[in-house]
């Protein structure tokens, strides 16, 4: 990338370009562009820094009423909901796993596969539906988690569907792990409706 020289503009391809010849509409657009994108990063590193701030809060509170209390907050992965004392206001803290699977789904599918042959075609029609939907992918090429896992609340009483349902929990792997805090208010009708701090939405 060229770097900015007195009277040019760079252009998207590097490129110095004098700015007597840049039509007017494209000045303005960029002068544009660049003071927003100056603002929308200033409010992205404060939401940033309230987000850790926050995550820094609950987690002190979470501590401190277990020390205080022996009380246990959060559970196993850490989700947590705190409420104004008036019930107006919520604050949920939650820990979302995104998941992969191994060579074993592989081995599971095997095995679901042979199940499916040995099932008779006028019985489990439903559940052969949900199967093959399970495995289906996307655009691209990702299989949906949440439709195989789901297969596991399934309850057939056949070993070897068991063994693929064992298999599927086996080939769970966690790649990454994301912490969110999200903020709601109560409304008239006794439901919760989140504060939106995504501007994208």
């Amino acid at each position: 990338m060229a770097q900015q020289v007195a009277g040019y503009m760079v252009d998207s391809v590097g490129r110095l370009v004098p700015v007597e010849t840049i039509k007017e509409v494209d000045l303005v657009r960029n002068g544009l562009v660049l003071e927003l994108m100056k603002r929308a990063q200033a409010l992205a590193e404060l939401l940033a820094a309230f987000k850790q701030n926050a995550m820094e809060d609950i987690q002190a509170f979470v501590e401190l009423s277990g020390e205080k209390y022996g009380a246990k907050l959060g559970g196993n992965k850490g989700n947590v909901a705190l409420y104004s004392f008036d019930g107006r206001f919520k604050m949920v803290r939650s820990m979302d796993d995104f998941l992969r699977f191994d060579e074993r789904l592989m081995a599971a599918k095997e095995l679901i596969d042979d199940c499916l042959k040995r099932w008779s075609d006028s019985s489990c029609v439903e559940i052969k539906t949900i199967i093959s939907d399970a495995f289906q992918v996307d655009k691209l090429g990702r299989i949906n988690t949440k439709r195989i896992l789901s297969l596991r609340r399934i309850d057939i009483d056949d070993e070897v569907w068991q063994q693929a349902m064992q298999a599927i929990s086996d080939s769970v792997q966690i790649v990454d792990s994301k912490a969110y805090v999200r903020f709601y208010e109560r409304q008239g009708d006794g439901s919760y409706r989140q504060l939106n701090l995504n501007i994208a939405s």
